[in-house]
């Protein structure tokens, strides 16, 4: 089995990621944590992007999609995973395609979580947490908001919002991911690959559904 999870963003990939990997027994694939190894262990793709990733700029799409491929062609490579944050364009999605061709390695299931933007924009944007590195709990403004508002729960620190949960920042990247998937899942849809999940529900619903659409 070889998945690819798309979704907007603050929609739970990641989360639907990790459980299909324990209880599936997949391998997470993520384009940041392969770009990490590869500076790590200076591959020439490592060496290449790590110029990008210190001065704080996005790793070009030719450079991740060699980074995609060096790690495929390793002899050690997985044989059961799942893609999270990866491909995201069409550009992407072709050239990852030509590697598994090569390996003979097929995807066989696009999941594509379903979300109203203005759905992601009430979830994403509600979400708080306290700072203090001994605490760390999270809150949600209609969903576990803290006894009084604006404040932790456990040691009264003033809660703290991520800069991408803002809504400025938010709607910046729901825009930025329908312009990369107006083209990328019809493809592929043409391909026969795409189960379209529901993806406001909790996090076991949207799992157990996913695992019906696989026969799991």
């Amino acid at each position: 089995m070889r998945l690819i999870l798309l979704g907007p963003p603050g929609i739970g990939k990641g989360t639907q990621a990790k459980l299909l990997c324990e209880r599936a027994r997949l391998t997470h694939i993520g384009t940041g944590d392969i770009l990490r190894q590869a500076m790590a262990e200076c591959t020439p793709v490592g060496k290449q992007a790590q110029p990008y990733v210190d001065a704080g700029k996005l790793v070009p799409d030719e450079l991740i999609n060699n980074l995609i491929a060096e790690y495929f062609r390793r002899p050690n490579r997985p044989e059961r995973f799942v893609m999270d944050g990866y491909p995201r364009t069409l550009a992407q999605a072709k050239a990852f395609d030509a590697v598994l061709k090569d390996l003979g390695l097929p995807i066989t299931n696009v999941i594509l979580l379903l979300v109203d933007d203005d759905e992601i924009l009430t979830r994403v944007t509600g979400r708080w947490s306290c700072p203090a590195p001994h605490c760390k709990r999270t809150y949600h403004v209609t969903s576990n908001p803290p006894k009084r508002p604006g404040f932790c729960d456990a040691d009264n620190t003033a809660l703290v919002q991520r800069s991408d949960d803002t809504v400025e920042t938010l709607k910046r990247r729901l825009t930025v991911y329908h312009q990369n998937t107006v083209e990328l899942i019809p493809y592929y849809v043409r391909q026969g690959l795409v189960r379209d999940v529901e993806g406001q529900e909790s996090i076991e619903q949207i799992y157990q559904t996913i695992k019906q659409v696989l026969h799991l």
